[in-house]
């Protein structure tokens, strides 16, 4: 196997006392003569060892599969009802707009008329309490970095902005849609936010900031326009400040500490009858809903404790009513509680196992509540619940049906190195014969994220031609909330990386797969993940697939978004998290003479959340160390980034990273 020749570079430094190379630090500039030549040839090798039929049919069956579409539930706004709806054919999914229950929908804004590129996406929107206007953020290129414009839901046209730097920002809109609160990064940082106020018509500059920089915020105004709420946190790590705000001492809020310098999470709302419901983990690390008056916001009172085996997710408010979503066990459940005792009233059942979007209710409450619900092979549909009768109906189906061959999914266990339990779920068809499989081994850990059940087309493409797909719940993410969550981030990560391994190892010593026809797959924090399990148990994979990942630990926080993630990997300026950070840094510890295994990183010439120089500077190490045949494969794009991308887009990635995967597992 030839590789193209990148040169090890003298780059030495002595950090906190120890010698670490970098020898190809050079490739951390894209722009640089010798890195576009190395990259050229790259795009050179990856176009030889992808082949061109499994492309093809791998991506035609997911484009099949995808079709399915996708909608939101309903956002009920002054006697209209917005919706977002991709259905077969369409790259992007396009907001629609009706007046009343059951007046005809037309478009509203279809981010295809905007860029007939198909790279302009729509990030974030939110119409005003009246359903007049309408507050969107659009970004071009997958650099997440959007613009937040408002238009008239009436026209189409657009009536304010473009305001920049508005990466995802909450609006909170007054109840007279003449201004919102809204979330804006600094000039130049991107990385320090502020919560503004802004008027319709108003230059952005002249807007009122109300928060001092923070790297993240989260913003909400009551109904009446009575209480702004304000959530502040700097870092990754799970906690941060809450603060409510009497607006009818003016517009500039005076900020008073609903929780400050408390080491747990809060959100919270302020709900019809007036009192500040707050969800927490502050005690309960599987969260809990509290209640207090918005004028004396430290006293808190439990509405709903916490489950011992499920994660609260999501509330929303009915008539004397709370409908409060569960996750257990990666699976959703629905309950309702009276408003005033949190006393459980009844159990919704659901049509079946699978993941509940959010809730969505008529504003002020009503009796009504919409939600999507998904599973692994169910795709995304609206369900419309009652609460007078009762009744859970089908409000509006999967845009395009699809029938599936027989699948079955199963939940095995297995042990970490510490002793702790490991739960991965296990999705195949029924077995046609004895013997190992190819298999994918899928794995995230991180940022207190749960891997939920969802309807992917690329996991039922692979799932269909006979492979099997394994999803490790692994620590880190957010399974079992705040508790699984802290056991696996900062000097705790290499429990992630074990519980991965024991996934592995138990799928090959059950006779699921083998080494020499598993493959690991792993996306931006699951990059590192895969790049950890890579580097840590070379002898256990087949292949592995890198997507946009952060792979040098030691400088990750210096480029992307890696500056906002110090709590959840630690610092490399602090000597205590260098340590740990560089015990497990995929990028320090390739070794030359070692027998990789095949490995394709996949990157985006856009993406602002974690720059490509990780997977150039880990690709050009594995291809000078691996011993053997395997090959090490770079595979980028432009004009699209870390998130969002029209669906032709997702289809071509998706075939290439299964046809890989597919030649490397299949004898």
């Amino acid at each position: 196997m030839r590789h193209p020749e990148a040169e090890r570079g003298p780059v030495v430094e002595i950090l906190h006392g120890r010698r670490v190379a970098d020898p190809y630090r050079w490739l951390e500039d894209p722009a640089a003569p010798g890195t576009r030549a190395w990259l050229d040839a790259q795009d050179e090798l990856y176009q030889k060892h992808i082949d061109p039929e499994l492309r093809r049919t791998f991506r035609r069956r997911v484009a099949e599969l995808a079709d399915t579409g996708s909608v939101s539930a309903p956002v009920w706004r002054g006697g209209r009802r917005f919706v977002l709806r991709r259905v077969a054919g369409q790259e992007h999914a396009i907001l629609h707009v009706a007046d009343g229950d059951g007046g005809p929908e037309r478009t509203l804004l279809d981010p295809t008329v905007l860029d007939p590129s198909g790279t302009t996406t729509l990030d974030a929107w939110r119409p005003d309490p009246s359903g007049r206007l309408l507050a969107c953020q659009v970004s071009r290129g997958g650099t997440e970095r959007a613009d937040l414009l408002v238009l008239d839901v009436a026209t189409g046209e657009t009536l304010d902005g473009p305001i920049d730097r508005c990466r995802y920002s909450p609006v909170a809109w007054l109840p007279d849609g003449d201004g919102f609160y809204y979330v804006r990064a600094e000039p130049g940082d991107e990385t320090r936010r502020r919560v503004h106020l802004h008027l319709i018509g108003e230059p952005p500059d002249r807007d009122t900031p109300v928060t001092e920089p923070a790297t993240s915020h989260g913003v909400g105004i009551s109904a009446d326009g009575h209480w702004l709420v304000i959530s502040t946190a700097d870092g990754a790590a799970p906690r941060n400040d809450l603060f409510i705000a009497d607006l009818t001492t003016g517009p500039v809020p005076c900020l008073r500490p609903v929780q400050q310098d408390v080491d747990a999470r809060a959100a919270a709302a302020v709900g019809p009858d007036g009192r500040l419901y707050i969800v927490t983990d502050r005690d309960a690390p599987r969260v809990r809903l509290c209640v207090a008056d918005p004028s004396d916001p430290s006293v808190w009172t439990e509405l709903i404790p916490e489950d011992t085996e499920a994660v609260l997710s999501d509330f929303s408010f009915l008539d004397g009513l709370i409908a409060v979503t569960h996750v257990r066990h990666g699976t959703s459940e629905l309950s309702i509680h009276d408003a005033r005792t949190g006393e459980r009233r009844r159990t919704v059942p659901l049509p079946g196992p699978g993941i509940l979007g959010p809730l969505s209710t008529r504003p002020g409450g009503g009796h009504e509540l919409w939600f999507t619900h998904s599973g692994m092979a169910t795709p995304e549909a609206v369900w419309h619940y009652d609460t007078r009768n009762n009744n859970l109906t089908l409000w509006e189906p999967s845009p395009s049906p699809m029938v599936l061959p027989p699948m079955e999914t199963h939940r095995i266990t297995c042990t970490s190195a510490d002793g702790t339990p490991v739960h991965v779920d296990v999705m195949a068809r029924p077995q046609q014969s004895s013997g190992p499989r190819p298999a994918i081994l899928y794995g995230y850990g991180g940022f207190g994220i749960p891997l939920t059940p969802s309807y992917a087309a690329d996991a039922l493409a692979w799932v269909e031609e006979g492979g099997v797909l394994a999803i490790a719940h692994l620590r880190g993410g957010g399974e079992d909330g705040t508790t699984s969550h802290r056991a696996g981030m900062q000097g705790r990560k290499q429990r992630v990386f074990d519980d991965f391994l024991a996934a592995a190892e138990e799928l090959v010593s059950t006779g699921w797969t083998a080494p020499d026809r598993l493959a690991i797959w792993g996306e931006s924090n699951g990059g590192l993940l895969v790049g950890a399990a890579l580097t840590q148990r070379p002898d256990l994979f087949a292949a592995a697939v890198c997507v946009a990942p952060l792979l040098d630990m030691l400088r990750y926080d210096r480029s992307g978004m890696g500056a906002l993630w110090h709590g959840e990997y630690g610092s490399p300026a602090d000597p205590e998290a260098f340590g740990w950070l560089h015990a497990y840094s995929p990028y320090h510890h390739v070794h030359e003479g070692t027998a990789y295994p095949a490995t394709l990183f996949a990157v985006f010439d856009g993406d602002s959340r974690v720059d490509p120089l990780h997977a150039r500077k880990m690709c050009a190490a594995l291809q000078w160390a691996t011993a053997g045949d395997r090959p090490v494969l770079l595979r980028r794009e432009s004009d699209v980034g870390h998130a969002s991308r029209s669906a032709g887009r997702s289809y071509d990635l998706a075939a290439d990273l299964l046809a890989f995967v597919t030649t490397r597992t299949t004898p």
